[in-house]
């Protein structure tokens, strides 16, 4: 039995269900970045830098923390969530996620930072909302905007870099051709 062809009505339902899709594993991803996020700085943010020791301490614990889910998370997301955009330059498309993903980074950060330093809310309970909680929901709907419009685009899949030199010679010949 063959499937009938999709009608008008049914190609916005389709993206949105794909979009849904794509969303619910980002969010999973996420759910186990933010696991080693959490672990991670209470890990650090509990021993050996804790800010009784070391003043920074909480903001040390975030970044490495941070640094150890944002590798998770590229994982993850380039295998499963944007399989089917990933890029074929496996660098550029590294390197734009950790820009992406330290942007984020640094919304959390900020939050911890005006939370413990500004308002003075000190406990580790205080730098666990500030931080993981406020910070992660922002830094969430950021991260994930640029890596499904920039990062993982569908037009962006396999593209080579063009020189702009190059850029215009191939418009040219395209133009020529077309006339043709």
């Amino acid at each position: 039995m063959s499937k009938a062809p999709l009608s008008l009505s049914d190609a916005p339902r389709s993206r949105l269900l794909a979009f849904a899709s794509q969303l619910g594993k980002f969010g999973a991803v996420g759910l186990v970045g933010f696991a080693v996020d959490v672990t991670v700085f209470n890990l650090l943010r509990t021993t050996i830098l804790d800010s009784d020791q070391v003043h920074a301490g909480p903001i040390y614990a975030k970044i490495i923390s941070t640094l150890l889910a944002i590798l998770v998370n590229w994982i993850g997301n380039r295998l499963w969530t944007f399989s089917a955009n990933r890029q074929d330059h496996t660098v550029r498309e590294g390197l734009e996620f950790f820009a992406v993903s330290l942007a984020g980074m640094g919304i959390g950060l900020a939050c911890l930072w005006v939370s413990h330093y500004v308002l003075g809310f000190t406990s580790v309970l205080a730098d666990n909302i500030s931080g993981n909680v406020i910070g992660l929901a922002l830094g969430a709907v950021f991260r994930f905007s640029l890596y499904r419009w920039w990062v993982f685009a569908p037009h962006r899949r396999g593209a080579a870099p063009v020189a702009p030199a190059a850029a215009s010679a191939v418009s040219t010949e395209s133009l020529a051709a077309a006339r043709d």
